[in-house]
């Protein structure tokens, strides 16, 4: 089980602290308040790191020679409240040498599709696309 927590520290500021006892602010993003990660946007980047360090892994695993790993991802909100995800795309940016595509595309599959937790959570209400760009080095 995951434990963490969020405390209030002012106005729309808060400080999640994980299970590992790192900490990171967040808030909402108006005028008044611009410190700290909207709390959607860290929806996205807890997709991406989930997805990442499962993706280095099976690469490795692979015998891929990697020098680089990026991930954008996008995601599309609903207008009104809730603003629920409705659509969220991952560019994967692989950067190596001799990297066979099968391979990557295959590791990426994984990584997203049957390994990632959050993703795994996601998918009941966004559906989750992938595209993958190889930069030989």
């Amino acid at each position: 089980m995951a434990n963490v927590t969020v405390t209030w520290v002012e106005k729309q500021q808060f400080v999640g602290v994980d299970s590992s006892k790192h900490s990171i602010v967040m808030s909402a993003q108006n005028e008044d308040n611009r410190t700290g990660s909207k709390p959607s946007d860290l929806l996205l980047l807890a997709l991406g790191g989930c997805a990442s360090v499962d993706l280095v892994e099976i690469l490795h695993k692979q015998r891929q020679q990697v020098s680089g790993l990026q991930l954008v991802i996008s995601g599309e909100q609903n207008a009104d409240p809730p603003w629920a995800f409705t659509k969220i795309s991952i560019e994967v940016v692989v950067r190596g040498k001799a990297l066979s595509a099968p391979s990557v595309e295959r590791a990426v599959d994984l990584a997203v599709n049957k390994y990632c937790s959050v993703a795994a959570t996601i998918r009941a209400t966004a559906p989750i696309t992938t595209s993958i760009k190889l930069v030989e080095e």
